[in-house]
């Protein structure tokens, strides 16, 4: 093992993604890189803007003999999703991501590693500090908050950038040029919870599920994972009426763009029922490593003893709402007739939580196609009004409409194919770029997206392939001296 990132080819880039690592900077709290970037930006003499909403816009002259070329944006998100393994004592707010070589692979040591999008904007600063490249007009843009809100897109407004041509940095496949991504809704179900004190003659337990996988609740949707939200629902749904449970906690997952690796519910149960209660968790448990064998090997199921609550849920409540959460759907709802082997439209039930008045739900839609994000969002609306629970819909976007006679699409394929001597993957991804947001004010922007193939991303897994970021690098260099004269 050795931690020589900097070492590592290229080293402009892989010197820039080391000193992002050493800088914490998870979804809204991006403030001391932003700064950081500024601060280096202006020592270079580059002009930096920073919009209202804090996207960072930094500007660099065409090298000699490319002044006439179009103008380029190079585009990343500053943040990183925040997920780390449950035994790993970490705060993203202060501690440094940690990453370290694994053969082919970059790893992070128990958290994620932020190759998303960190990979992409180290590519997007090593080119403004080069002195060697040739490349015509340049911005980059920077945005905040991708990863849990899109806020930075959102509020990209009209007239900041001069570009013709945006190159997205967010792929994750080298070998694949994207051309189109899903649209998205942040879904919010909220259950009503009335209580009564918890009986003093019964024992209390806390029941976990961990050891899933979790990942990208887009690009890793379609591999079967387990999602522990479901798990720990299905559990309550087949046994918490025999076993005669009252529910005092329900909670799992941490981001709704994040498949949930980890879910929980605390119970008190008669004491007469405990072995039995033993018995059928032994026996789910067998059932989940069958049946999830392979996309789960390392999931366990625990169950320790905790003090009494001073209140458990009602019957009624408990029982719409172990119902609502079993027959939400999740995964997959349908694949694209259309595109071979990508998801149209996908459900993930990514976050739940518990508190004195409610269990609030949290989903993110994904799809291809306006329709069928509203087809899930009716399905979604209609359990709840069966359910008598609220549900609330927000922060609706856009997905990014493939256009086949995209100029830039051409260009970056033919460079691929001239390098490389294979032809390249035009593919659309199942996951929410933003460059679907920039088409509202940046109507005429031509854009494409690329990357390195990254593995995992949005869980304590990811890694990125260190000779794909290579292979990138080498790409985008080229495209940009292939960019044609205005």
């Amino acid at each position: 093992m050795t931690t020589a990132i900097h070492q590592l080819f290229p080293q402009p880039l892989w010197q820039w993604f080391e000193q992002i690592c050493a800088i914490p900077h998870p979804s809204k709290h991006e403030a001391a890189l932003s700064k950081f970037i500024q601060q280096w930006a202006k020592q270079r003499g580059l002009p930096v803007v920073v919009d209202h909403v804090g996207n960072l816009i930094i500007r660099k002259p065409a090298t000699a003999g490319m002044e006439d070329r179009k103008t380029v944006v190079i585009q990343a998100h500053l943040d990183m999703v925040p997920q780390k393994n449950a035994d790993k004592v970490y705060d993203f707010t202060t501690d440094p991501i940690q990453p370290w070589i694994d053969g082919e692979w970059v790893k992070a040591s128990g958290t994620t590693l932020g190759a998303d999008n960190g990979i992409g904007m180290s590519s997007a600063l090593a080119i403004l500090g080069s002195d060697d490249i040739r490349h015509g007009p340049l911005e980059v843009l920077l945005t905040v908050d991708e990863e849990a809100g899109m806020t930075g897109a959102f509020g990209l407004q009209a007239g900041m950038l001069d570009a013709e041509i945006l190159i997205n940095t967010d792929s994750e496949q080298e070998g694949e040029i994207y051309m189109g991504c899903a649209g998205g809704v942040d879904a919010e179900i909220s259950v009503a919870l009335q209580w009564q004190p918890a009986p003093a003659n019964q024992q209390a337990f806390t029941l976990s599920i961990a050891g899933l996988k979790g990942g990208h609740s887009g690009v890793n949707i379609h591999l079967g994972r387990g999602n522990a939200n479901k798990l720990i629902a299905r559990f309550l749904a087949g046994h918490a009426q025999e076993l005669g449970l009252s529910l005092s906690d329900i909670k799992g997952g941490s981001l709704r763009n994040a498949i949930p690796r980890e879910a929980q519910c605390s119970f008190t149960i008669a004491a007469a029922k405990t072995a039995l209660l033993a018995q059928r968790i032994a026996q789910y448990q067998a059932i989940l490593q069958a049946e999830l064998a392979v996309v789960e090997p390392a999931l366990k199921l625990s169950l320790q003893s905790t003090p009494l609550p001073a209140q458990v849920l009602q019957a009624a409540t408990q029982t719409t709402l172990i119902n609502l959460i079993n027959s939400c759907p999740n995964g997959v709802i349908r694949m694209s007739d259309e595109i071979t082997g990508v998801t149209e439209s996908s459900l993930n039930v990514g976050v739940i939580s518990t508190s004195q008045d409610k269990v609030s739900i949290l989903c993110l839609i994904r799809s291809l196609i306006d329709t069928g994000r509203e087809n899930i969002e009716s399905t979604l609306q209609s359990l709840s009004d069966l359910a008598g629970a609220q549900i609330a819909f927000s922060g609706c976007y856009p997905g990014w409409k493939p256009d086949t006679s995209s100029a830039v699409m051409a260009i970056v394929k033919d460079t691929y194919q001239s390098i490389y001597h294979k032809e390249p993957v035009i593919m659309v991804i199942h996951a929410g770029l933003e460059c679907g947001l920039f088409k509202k004010h940046y109507p005429e922007l031509d854009m494409v997206s690329i990357g390195p193939t990254i593995r995992y991303p949005h869980g304590p897994d990811e890694m990125v392939n260190i000779e794909t970021v290579g292979q990138y690098w080498t790409l985008l260099l080229a495209v940009l001296e292939r960019i044609p004269a205005k």
